[in-house]
């Protein structure tokens, strides 16, 4: 077993995150209240809106150079877009997945998602490691959750 406690002599910039369930929630309602914590200002609205912003010129494309991994054709085809921190929905009625304009969503190579939807005020993690099911399950918790506003909308 691996001790958590002890630094790795390989750092990886895109790996290795330690969390608890309750620790990423703070994180993501952090950015939900634009920067904001229950007890500090962590991250500046300014910095939160640039996170989520669109940053590319007009005109960028998918080319034969772009790797054509699946989330990467995904993304393409419904108007995703990768910004400085997630990849944002920038179109309605594109993408395949329920959603808003707006929400944004990061994925873990292993299986860990979360989203944030600021128009619906939602918040939604997944933590897993199964790589190989990753998208199933991210797909299927989406339209879990968005059944579940649908619902309880009705009532």
């Amino acid at each position: 077993m691996t001790d958590h406690t002890v630094a790795w002599p390989w750092q990886s910039g895109g790996g290795g995150l330690y969390s608890t369930a309750g620790d990423y929630l703070h994180f993501c309602q952090m950015l939900l209240d634009h920067g904001r914590s229950p007890n500090a200002q962590i991250l500046s609205p300014a910095t939160i809106r640039l996170m989520i912003s669109d940053h590319l010129p007009a005109g960028i494309t998918w080319d034969s150079y772009t790797p054509s991994s699946s989330k990467r054709r995904l993304l393409r085809a419904t108007w995703t877009k990768l910004w400085f921190g997630f990849a944002l929905r920038t179109h309605s009625g594109v993408n395949p997945l329920p959603g808003s304009i707006g929400d944004y969503f990061w994925a873990g190579a292993f299986g860990t998602y979360f989203w944030i939807d600021p128009a619906e005020k939602l918040i939604a993690i997944f933590m897993s490691q199964a790589p190989e099911l990753r998208l199933h399950y991210r797909y299927l918790m989406r339209q879990l959750v968005y059944q579940a506003i649908e619902l309880s909308d009705r009532c």
